[in-house]
């Protein structure tokens, strides 16, 4: 194969710029040519033009849809990456988020890409679930002859790993869709598989051209130069910022049942940046002890290089059901790969780790082999907790202890006890931001804002309020919070009076579950506040919900929808209609977890 020459000595340019010119050039692709060329008979058109010659017409570029289904903003970041990524294969890319697409937009469609992300046991991300729904009804149309490829995202610490990027990937076939690319199934480790995946994906929808005569000489950069780009964080999980921890302490009274960390970060660098509403994420290290008991358990004695490894860069807890089909293959242990029969492994698994399985099938490993078995030590994420332009060059989270006890053994979470009793101030920790374009203030700081909260769902309102306040926005808030008793519970009850007292603050209302006989949560005194709510939604009001999905933000939701419901006769699907409007509009937003 030989290579077309580029510019040949006598064109118009200085040597040196045609040395730099054909470096450049040789290193495109046909479609980036095309491209280019289109671009140039623009450009000189818009210029006049060259007397009496025509000007060629830019090559068609062929559409692609991209969906994305995403909760914490993985799959929206991987949407948003592939269509710049799709321009230099000749495709004219769309990203739609599920949650404003409907089956319309599917039936037009000519070339799909989905990026879909499985929320907790097998369920679509919160925002999806109409567009999931409706893709998995008979309403849905026939897509025949429209190429599709599927990238899902998924944690394989759940039974239902990336279901529903699976579900979507089969319906699509059904459908009449031909897979153009093979889906891939990937957990919380995907960010290079994803962007090779990416790559290849999009050079399968790519538009065919016509062979030129001869070759010209393409110089490959890879799957990450596709995903450059200008915007991206300088902090991500890839690339954390080492903070020093500058303030830690415990906001729970002594006789508190809970314990939550209030953590203040320091840094320098004005590149590591947040909004009010995003997340910040940050890497624990393990238990030390636990790392050391595992190490003996699989015969690794007290190896001091290797202990370390795995307490900073390796999941030595997550036991799920892919580590122990790869346990089983490599040991050949015909009992281990039993468990993975019938109800075997939920049941063995249930509030059960690593240590648990290795103390039940004991084998001894070499470190490499133990390594190959354990997935990466993913980070944790919290809503930040405090307002940069409150807190320059710091970043505030709030952490809850978690401790329990589970099959004879103390358990402890990785990450808050990292911070809750490994961690010290003048100690550093490696952040990075996830921002959550769904979780934001409204542009208009007049607009009245309904903040509800349970324990740290607390978190993100005090950002919120100390945004507002250096803004010197005027719009009303109200905050209902929720936590076990008032003496003891109360999280930053100091600044929430302050904030009432200066006005910054309108309104709160508390709900202490344990300081009376019967259980008080923030959805009952939603309800006995359900007039003056419904008043600030008639006056254009956002509703921001934070906190556990299957328990306080489940139980928000329904009496949201029974409140708005009871002037429409009571009826649940008018109130569910409402919350959806709501919703479209931006104006109910939700952070849960």
């Amino acid at each position: 194969m030989t290579a077309t020459p580029l510019l040949p000595r006598n064109a118009p340019f200085l040597p040196e710029e045609i040395e730099m010119l054909n470096k450049v050039v040789a290193r495109t692709t046909p479609q980036q040519r095309s491209w280019l060329a289109g671009f140039f008979a623009g450009f000189e058109a818009a210029q006049g033009g060259v007397a009496g010659q025509a000007v060629p017409a830019a090559r068609p570029r062929a559409p692609l849809t991209i969906l994305y289904a995403s909760e914490s903003g993985n799959a929206e970041t991987l949407a948003n990456k592939a269509k710049k990524a799709a321009q230099k294969h000749g495709l004219d890319a769309k990203v739609f988020d599920m949650a404003d697409a409907d089956m319309a937009l599917l039936a037009k469609a000519k070339n799909i890409v989905v990026f879909a992300a499985t929320w907790g046991e097998g369920d679509p991300p919160s925002r999806a679930v109409d567009f999931y729904q409706s893709l998995m009804s008979d309403a849905a149309p026939r897509i025949d002859g429209v190429r599709f490829a599927v990238l899902a995202l998924g944690d394989t610490a759940y039974a239902q790993f990336c279901a529903i990027g699976r579900a979507i990937d089969a319906r699509l076939e059904e459908l009449g869709g031909v897979r153009s690319f093979d889906r891939v199934d990937l957990d919380l480790d995907y960010a290079k598989q994803a962007a090779d995946w990416t790559e290849n994906a999009l050079a399968k929808l790519a538009p065919k051209e016509e062979a030129a005569g001869g070759t010209v000489v393409h110089v490959d950069f890879g799957a990450a130069a596709q995903f450059a780009d200008d915007d991206e964080p300088k902090y991500t999980a890839e690339h954390p910022l080492e903070a020093e921890i500058s303030a830690l302490v415990n906001l729970n009274g002594t006789g508190s049942t809970r314990e939550t960390w209030h953590a203040e970060f320091a840094f320098d660098d004005p590149a590591f940046t947040y909004q009010p509403g995003d997340a910040v994420g940050m890497y624990p290290e393990n238990d030390p002890a636990l790392v050391d008991e595992l190490l003996q358990t699989v015969g690794l004695g007290s190896d001091a290089a290797l202990l370390l490894k795995l307490q900073k860069s390796y999941d030595v807890t997550t036991l799920s059901r892919s580590f122990v089909e790869n346990y089983a293959k490599l040991t050949g242990r015909a009992d281990a790969k039993a468990l993975l029969e019938g109800e075997a492994y939920p049941k063995f698994a249930s509030d059960r780790q690593l240590i648990d399985f290795f103390m039940a099938y004991p084998e001894k490993l070499t470190a490499e082999q133990l390594t190959g078995l354990l997935r990466p030590l993913p980070g944790r994420l919290y809503s930040v907790a405090s307002s940069l332009k409150a807190h320059p060059g710091e970043a505030h989270l709030l952490v809850g202890a978690v401790r329990w006890e589970s099959h004879g053994r103390v358990r402890k979470g990785v990450s808050s006890t990292f911070l809750g009793e490994r961690r010290k101030v003048g100690q550093t920790a490696r952040l990075y931001v996830k921002p959550n374009r769904h979780y934001r203030l409204p542009p208009d700081g007049h607009t009245p804002i309904i903040m509800i909260g349970a324990g740290t769902g607390i978190a993100p309102y005090r950002a919120f309020v100390e945004e507002r306040v250096a803004d010197g926005a005027k719009g009303k808030s109200w905050l209902f919070f929720g936590e076990r008793n008032f003496t003891n519970d109360f999280l930053y009850q100091l600044e929430w009076q302050d904030y009432l007292a200066s006005g910054d603050l309108t309104r709160i209302d508390v709900a202490f579950s344990r300081d009376q006989p019967e259980k008080i949560y923030v959805q009952h005194r939603l309800w006995e506040r359900r007039e003056d709510l419904r008043a600030w939604v008639e006056e254009g009001a956002h509703i921001y919900v934070c906190g556990d999905e299957k328990g306080m933000a489940k139980d928000v939701d329904q009496m949201l929808v029974k409140i708005l419901a009871e002037p429409l006769k009571g009826e649940e699907e008018a109130g569910r209609a409402k919350l959806k409007e709501l919703t479209k509009a931006g104006r109910y937003q939700r952070d849960v977890y």
